[in-house]
């Protein structure tokens, strides 16, 4: 379990980012390629080194995922060019069975080699807040989440799993970090996080791609820790290394590309920026109790329903968390 001191830091490091928030001011921005702080400084993510579900490739996923209402289908498959036409309430989901882990669920080929590279690129969103301050944004998918064990029974599966990490800069000069965590965060001051050549480190959890800020187990939800993440100095994932990158213009909801690198910055020439704005889910519904694969434990579910994508994290938020 987490120490207690590292609890309560964890929690007025939260509190005290939270509430010293700028103004939202509009800049005149011309965006082109994304500044050379935000890989200086990018973080480093930790792999645990049991993992199984490895990141993946958001083009890949589509090409595995049907849209469905209702567990219904109401479109053929999707590219990133048409994942904006699809409604809000629709869900991307999986055309296999997940328990049976097909590759493209596992996307084991996307394990990050030993130069911390992985041919899943990442996602890395800039955006301007004024005052000098920009927030840059590290995100990062994975088409299946893997729950926690509880008394025995696994809980919290989900097919698509977005996770990101936020720098805040001011005048070029990182000043906070910001983790997702579930669906709560933590925030740091830019001096309280441990680095490695400048690059903050990140403790991704075994199989529900959480971050933290240490490593070691982290308890969460349930009370008396019987519901923990595990992390660990496992597989480096340096996300420099392969990404689509973006700005993003708060006062009009626009994004536009800033070029990427590696297999994300060639697929990213030839597509648009329509996805990000797609608010849809991007994984299976939560199965009906009828269904043989769901059960729950006292309102926890062995499967829920999949995340919704970046534009839905609140990227023009003031405040760090």
């Amino acid at each position: 379990m987490f120490a207690s001191s590292i609890v309560l830091f964890s929690f007025l490091a939260c509190f005290v980012l939270c509430v010293s928030g700028v103004e939202n001011k509009i800049l005149e921005h011309n965006p082109t390629s994304l500044p050379d702080y935000a890989f200086t400084f990018a973080p480093y993510s930790y792999l645990h080194s049991s993992e199984l579900y490895f990141p993946s490739d958001i083009v890949e996923h589509l090409q595995n995922t049907i849209p469905e209402i209702n567990f219904t289908a109401i479109a053929p498959m999707q590219n990133l060019s048409t994942l904006d036409s699809l409604p809000s309430t629709a869900f991307l989901t999986s055309v296999d069975d997940p328990l049976t882990n097909p590759a493209w669920l596992t996307s084991i080929a996307n394990k990050p080699d030993s130069t911390g590279y992985s041919h899943a690129p990442a996602t890395i969103i800039a955006v301007e807040k004024g005052d000098g301050i920009v927030d840059v944004f590290y995100f990062y998918f994975y088409s299946f989440n893997q729950g926690n064990f509880l008394l025995g029974v696994v809980l919290g599966d989900h097919v698509g799993d977005w996770e990101h990490t936020m720098i805040r800069f001011i005048n070029g000069d990182p000043t906070a970090i910001f983790l997702s965590e579930h669906s709560f965060s933590s925030a740091y001051t830019w001096d309280a996080i441990t680095k490695l050549n400048g690059h903050p480190q990140v403790y991704v959890g075994n199989g529900t791609h959480a971050n933290w800020a240490t490593p070691g187990p982290h308890s969460y939800t349930v009370p008396f820790g019987l519901l923990a993440d595990q992390s660990d100095v496992g597989l480096l994932w340096d996300v420099t290394l392969n990404f689509r990158g973006f700005w993003f213009d708060n006062s009009t909801s626009t994004f536009t590309s800033a070029g990427g690198i590696g297999i994300g910055g060639s697929e990213q020439e030839s597509e648009t920026t329509s996805w990000l704005l797609w608010l849809g889910l991007w994984g299976d519904e939560q199965y009906p109790s009828t269904d043989p694969r769901q059960y729950d434990f006292d309102g926890q579910f062995k499967f829920s329903s999949g995340p919704t994508g970046p534009f839905d994290k609140n990227l023009g938020r003031t405040t760090v968390c």
